[in-house]
């Protein structure tokens, strides 16, 4: 093995979006801020910018929306999402690159092959699998570095206490508090019961204020982290079903599975199930979690571990003598898109029928309200109509009234009386 190159090093981390403060875009803004205080170099790229992106330049961080905006070639690159890597792949063909596969299930998470990607990482042993089962990727060019988070932010908090009080859902796709939550804490005697994530409005920019003051927290994947770093006592759960409390004896093995999707199989969610898994909540079981977890998904022993990795990506690309060219490049560029082809034309049809159906859909409500108008102005012609024809026959009722009394009976006698005079 070549020796690996000292000194920093200029990464090129990209990422799908750099705005919401979701999992992705928080790990890109971890890692850049660690490698920062390290010496090195980070620069982050992302063709839609926001929050995260904000935060990263506010922290002196260089943050591109367009690779053509830095000449100088980064070292290495550490791709997340197929279209933001094979971008940077093509921009910058002399640098090597690693790229991240962050979930199981979405398409911007497909591994990309391309000649300059020497690794294949994993977040968890589930992307592992999704590498394992792609055409083209090697065993023996994947790795897998589990997630982790920032044990200088997330400190732990106070001793739990013997029985739980609070309870916090700590979710960005909970809208509300599940009722299956909230009646289980309820008879569990739990006082306070909050919830904090996107979907609820109540987003928590900085959990680590906050996370200390709740004993029993509900979350997932990298929220689950933070909370077993921070000495929560956590109960996998969220929309798609309940994993259960994390102890020591199942820590481990929920972890090579991020804490995330396969984890939410073992149960459906109702109050049964949840008031069960706080029937499991033991303080020093979740003191000894909390420990283990700082041990061992640390940020800081993560970004050892990237780093390392780094440098090693490097020196085998610089030694290799027979590096793929150009024409392999291009290869690889014209596979990828016509594999990204057909989901991008689908899309580009989805929407032109959408938008056709949205102008049908206001040409028809135009044409609806003016025929509401004209039945409106034609049921005010018929009430005008039926008020008259009211009136009328109330006049011809008053009219025949006045002809059946007997002053009108008079009348006409008078009237005939005077035509007889003049006669006369």
């Amino acid at each position: 093995m070549p020796d690996a190159p000292r000194g920093p090093l200029r990464i090129l981390i990209t990422n799908n979006t750099l705005d919401g403060r979701n999992g992705s875009e928080l790990y890109v803004r971890d890692l850049a801020l660690e490698y920062m205080k390290r010496g090195h170099l980070p620069v982050a790229y992302s063709p839609f910018l926001g929050e995260v992106a904000d935060e990263l330049r506010a922290n002196s961080i260089p943050v591109l929306a367009d690779l053509d905006e830095m000449e100088a070639e980064p070292d290495i690159i550490h791709g997340h999402h197929h279209h933001e890597s094979v971008t940077a792949a093509l921009r910058y063909p002399r640098t090597p690159m690693i790229f991240v596969c962050h979930g199981w299930a979405p398409w911007e998470e497909t591994p990309p092959l391309h000649p300059n990607i020497v690794r294949y990482v994993a977040v968890d042993d589930l992307c592992r699998e999704r590498l394992l089962t792609t055409r083209g990727i090697a065993p023996e060019r994947t790795a897998t570095i589990y997630n982790f988070a920032d044990l200088q932010r997330f400190l732990p908090r106070p001793p739990l206490p013997p029985k739980p009080r609070t309870a916090l859902v700590f979710s960005n796709y909970a809208a509300r508090i599940p009722l299956a939550i909230q009646e289980a804490c309820e008879r569990a005697g739990i006082d306070r019961l909050d919830i904090r994530g996107y979907s609820s409005g109540n987003l928590a920019t900085a959990p680590e204020e906050i996370l200390g003051q709740y004993d029993i927290v509900f979350a997932k994947a990298r929220a689950a982290i933070e909370a077993l770093a921070s000495g929560c006592a956590v109960i996998l759960a969220d929309t798609d079903g309940v994993g259960g409390m994390v102890t020591t004896t199942n820590m481990h093995d929920l972890r090579r599975l991020n804490f995330g999707l396969r984890t939410l199989k073992a149960d459906a969610m109702s109050h049964d199930v949840i008031e069960r898994e706080i029937g499991r909540y033991d303080a020093r079981d979740a003191k000894a979690v909390s420990d283990e977890m700082r041990a061992v998904g640390g940020l800081q022993t993560a970004a050892d571990t990237w780093i390392d990795l780094y440098r090693q990506v490097v020196a085998e690309w610089n030694a290799l003598a027979g590096r793929s060219g150009d024409a392999a490049r291009m290869r690889a560029g014209s596979r990828y898109l016509r594999q990204i082809a057909m989901p991008l034309k689908s899309r580009r049809d989805a929407e032109l029928m959408l938008a056709e159906a949205t102008r049908r859909e206001a040409v028809t409500r135009a044409d609806l309200e003016k025929l509401v108008g004209r039945e409106a102005l034609h049921v005010s012609r018929q009430l005008e109509i039926d008020r008259l024809a009211a009136a009328l026959s109330a006049s011809e009722a008053d009219l025949a009234r006045i002809r059946g009394s007997r002053a009108w009976k008079l009348i006409g006698r008078y009237r005939r009386f005077r035509q007889w005079l003049t006669r006369r």
